[in-house]
């Protein structure tokens, strides 16, 4: 009799468990109600550590879910101002709180990186949840299956340009130099001896002011291929390569000119082909360097599959995100040099994307003996070694095991074992002499200027960006149709031969009074306005890489729901920050100034360009982000001088973000030339020549007919 009765429990406790898996549909509808439940769930789990793995699910399920239904909102026509500000707020809510909830547990951060796997069960789990709330869960798309040797070889593809190359040089072989300085260093005295992790505590272990930088030779005065000098802390590392020198862990501040020392490394080695690895916001930020630093050297971007790649190009630049998708014939195609930027984003080895960049630096090993490596980041080296496995491993220093090559010689070389006191002191050098280079920025602050304004473009790519493309097309040629209307009611008495510039000046200018005065329809400030609203989630994604790798950075936007998107992305990603907005109250103001001056924990503050660009004192940060251009550089200027300013110890670089092909680059160009800041690098030396913010406007636009009429008459 008893055993009906024990089935009856066990049936009770599996209803029970299904009943916490399942979040129960709450009185109030919509999904909102729902994830504030199960993130309060999630909070209480965990002050009961160590989390289970399903606590871990449902904090991946809740805030991929808060993204998707922010972007819903937004996007959903039918709602008032009111109710999608209301709704949004409490979105904003349950993302502030799984914050503050992975603040606990960093590593849960890993389960919202780009890369990061969900699973089949958070899948399910995901359509469970969407389902309380009253949405129906879209229907998953059913996998490829898998081959045998390669679970991701159905993602590959090849390129025809790829193909074509291949064909062109089918006799690419191995470089069996490569296998035999593989071989060198084999262990003697040290066989047995566990050394990588001696290797990892000898720099935690190192005495305050112990170097962290190789020797490197006398800086002299050196200039690019293009003409331009370099600063003698660049010159030093291109000497280096010039002396055979191949590795590099090039950990310089941002600021210093990190990618401008490996694009002159590669020429000085002639390491091309070369293989640049970055992430998707400086991808063609890269492009325009190549061709500032080394002109004669042509570059292709890797987009999607590849269709418009120039495989013959001299330097290949691809995403992080791409590479599961191009890393098959990436290996084969015979580089002979590899650049990996953020080289910090490979720290965790068992993600797809360090796995990629290990196995292709692997067979580039394989065919080239001396290949040129250099991994790049801003990260100070004393805050996570083993955050430095992977890139070690990249550059070929050390495997799963054991230290290779050149650093076991080295190592054996000192005559001592982990067992003796001396070993951490020897073993630190011995890997720094490997080519690690960091230099801070007050280190060589007599080499660069006091202020620097640097631009870093952007692709806007998408639906976003081609409809920004298109509205700058359909405003162009409304400017045409002006221009040829206008010619065609003065006659032919005052014809002017080619383009009449001075008429394209009144056109542009009616257009302008005309966008002045309009409440609705697309003209040059709604479509500047939507440019800053497409560069939100890049200048928010640079300012969090800045933030990680120099400490505190003053975020700048010019709209609401700029700044809107940044905090955002900041609050997901476990980023505390500080806002300045002009509807605060001087208290709140107050507060958050001081929050992001005095707590080490608040990294970045997002400010309004109107409400903050004057009367404040943020010189605790000496790195801000321009995520908007203003129309007039004054207001720039402003905003630079929050951190620019007297008792600021450090030289301040503002990182400027610019929509690339689109009206925001001639807009900055127009505010550089009008403000005398030709040569912005010289200490934003020029005086400001009075040039209101029309001025700026009036000349976009005339910039874009004159390029409009031009173009038609190549045509």
């Amino acid at each position: 009799m008893a055993r009906p009765a024990q089935s009856r429990s066990g049936r009770a406790r599996a209803d029970s468990r299904q009943q916490r898996r399942r979040p129960q549909r709450p009185t109030e509808p919509g999904l909102i109600p729902v994830l504030v439940g199960i993130a309060r769930d999630i909070e209480n789990a965990m002050r009961r550590p160590p989390p289970r793995s399903g606590v871990r699910t449902k904090f991946q399920v809740v805030a991929l879910l808060v993204r998707e239904e922010r972007a819903r909102v937004k996007a959903d026509s039918a709602l008032t101002t009111a109710k999608r500000d209301k709704e949004l707020k409490r979105l904003d809510g349950v993302a502030t709180q799984l914050a503050k909830i992975a603040a606990r547990d960093t590593s849960l951060l890993e389960l919202l990186a780009e890369d990061a796997r969900v699973s089949q069960s958070a899948r399910e789990y995901k359509a469970t949840v969407m389902r309380a709330g009253g949405l129906e869960p879209p229907e998953e798309p059913v996998p490829a299956p898998p081959t045998a040797t390669d679970p991701n070889a159905q993602n590959r593809v090849v390129p025809q340009s790829v193909i074509s190359r291949q064909l062109a040089n089918p006799f690419l072989a191995p470089d069996f130099e490569a296998a035999a300085e593989r071989r060198a260093g084999k262990p003697r005295r040290l066989a047995g001896w566990e050394l990588l992790e001696p290797l990892f505590r000898s720099f935690e272990q190192a005495d305050a002011g112990a170097p962290a930088c190789m020797t490197l030779p006398e800086p002299r005065s050196m200039t690019s291929p293009a003409g331009l000098e370099l600063m003698p802390h660049q010159a030093r590392v291109i000497g280096a390569t010039g002396r055979g020198h191949r590795t590099f862990l090039l950990a310089d501040e941002p600021g210093l000119g990190k990618t401008a020392q490996a694009l002159l490394a590669a020429q000085v080695a002639d390491a091309y082909p070369l293989l640049v690895v970055v992430p998707n916001v400086v991808k063609t930020n890269w492009a325009h360097e190549v061709g500032m630093w080394t002109p004669t050297r042509r570059s292709t971007v890797v987009h999607g599959d590849g269709e418009q790649i120039d495989a013959f190009a001299d330097v290949v630049i691809v995403n992080y995100e791409l590479l599961d998708r191009h890393v098959g014939w990436m290996g084969d195609i015979g580089f002979r040099g590899m650049v990996v930027d953020e080289a910090h984003f490979i720290k965790n080895k068992r993600s797809q994307r360090s796995q990629h960049v290990l196995d292709i630096a692997d067979r580039i090993r394989a065919r080239t003996a001396r290949p040129l490596m250099m991994a790049l980041t801003g990260t100070p080296l004393i805050n996570d070694i083993e955050d430095f496995r992977a890139i070690w491993q990249f550059l070929g220093w050390i495997d799963d095991e054991k230290p290779l090559g050149k650093l076991m010689s080295a190592l054996e070389e000192t005559g001592l074992t982990p067992a003796d006191r001396g070993f951490p002191s020897a073993a630190r050098s011995a890997v720094i002499d490997m080519g690690i280079v960091r230099r801070r920025k007050v280190d060589v602050v007599a080499d660069i200027p006091a202020r620097r304004v640097a631009d870093l473009p952007v692709e806007l790519d998408g639906a976003v960006g081609r409809s920004i493309r298109a509205a700058e097309t359909a405003l162009a040629k409304r400017l045409v149709e002006r221009y040829r209307a206008a010619l065609e009611w003065r006659g032919d008495d005052d014809a002017v031969e080619g383009i009449d510039h001075e008429l394209a000046r009144r056109v542009a200018a009616a257009e302008l009074k005309d966008s002045q005065s309009k409440t609705s329809g697309e003209n040059v400030f709604t479509m500047v306005r939507r440019i800053g609203q497409a560069k939100a989630g890049p200048a928010a994604d640079y300012a969090a890489q800045l933030a990680r790798t120099v400490g505190k950075v003053v975020f700048f936007a010019k709209h609401i729901d700029v700044m809107d998107q940044a905090e955002q992305m900041f609050a997901e990603r476990g980023i505390r920050y500080a806002s300045i907005r002009g509807d605060q109250t001087p208290k709140a103001r107050e507060k958050a100034i001081d929050a992001f001056t005095n707590d080490p924990e608040v990294s970045i503050v997002v400010c309004s360009l109107m409400a903050a660009g004057v009367g404040l004192n943020l010189q605790v940060a000496s790195n801000m982000v321009l995520a908007e251009l203003s129309w007039t550089d004054a207001e720039q200027t402003q905003a630079i001088d929050r951190i620019h300013r007297i008792g600021q110890a450090e030289p301040v670089t503002a990182w400027r973000i610019i929509a690339a092909q689109t009206i925001d680059s001639k807009i900055a160009e127009l505010i550089d030339s009008k403000s005398g800041l030709a040569a912005r690098a010289l200490d934003g030396a020029g005086e400001d020549d009075g040039a209101s913010s029309t001025d700026v406007q009036l000349e976009a636009l005339v910039g874009l007919l004159t390029d409009a009429l031009a173009g038609e008459g190549e045509g």
